[in-house]
């Protein structure tokens, strides 16, 4: 069987977590070999320096910041090639397009941040967990990071990945029960298996 690399990307507090489970566990069930993975990846080293800056101990500019993020997906990039041939169905909680979506917030060029990215594997499927920023704050009212406290950044952050949403992405209203949610995550998952 073939294997899938599929990316759920979208505002923090979106959903991204819970329905790349919730889909690892429904493609298990269904006798697939699932890897969930999340990104970034803080027990890298280059995760753990990405960690330091997002709670302070750093001081980066947004290049560097997404140059970090790129390099830690980097990482991953010959285990994700490798699952993937051997018919693994990847499931990652952001991928490629957050470095686009952050950077393009922040005033970096989206065509830079997606050529730089061209060697990294594809997803496959891309779903867009879409919700506004003020649904975001609310989700989650403590311990946020200097991102997640920025409503005007994650307002243009949204609007990047509803941009970049229109390539072929599935776009989903991610402010409904999460069950409606991962059932039409599984539908396009499904849809995608069938034309493999």
């Amino acid at each position: 069987m073939r294997g899938l690399l599929i990316a759920f990307e979208g505002l923090d507090q979106s959903g991204k977590q819970t329905q790349a489970e919730m889909l690892r566990d429904r493609l298990t069930d269904a006798g697939r070999h699932v890897q969930l993975l999340s990104f970034p990846d803080y027990t890298t080293a280059i995760g753990q320096e990405i960690q330091r800056a997002l709670h302070g101990s750093r001081d980066y500019g947004a290049d560097v910041m997404q140059l970090l993020y790129i390099a830690n997906r980097f990482e991953w990039k010959g285990r994700i090639v490798q699952a993937r041939a051997g018919g693994t169905i990847l499931v990652c909680d952001r991928y490629l397009a957050s470095s686009v979506a952050y950077g393009e917030a922040q005033g970096l060029d989206g065509e830079w941040l997606q050529q730089i990215q061209r060697l990294l594997p594809q997803p496959d499927i891309t779903f867009l967990l879409d919700i506004a920023p003020e649904v975001s704050a609310r989700r989650k009212t403590a311990d946020r990071d200097k991102y997640e406290r920025d409503l005007a950044l994650l307002a243009r952050v949204r609007a990047s990945y509803v941009h970049q949403a229109e390539q072929g992405w599935v776009r989903l209203d991610a402010d409904r029960d999460r069950n409606a949610v991962a059932a039409d995550v599984y539908a396009a998952v499904a849809d995608c298996l069938a034309r493999a």
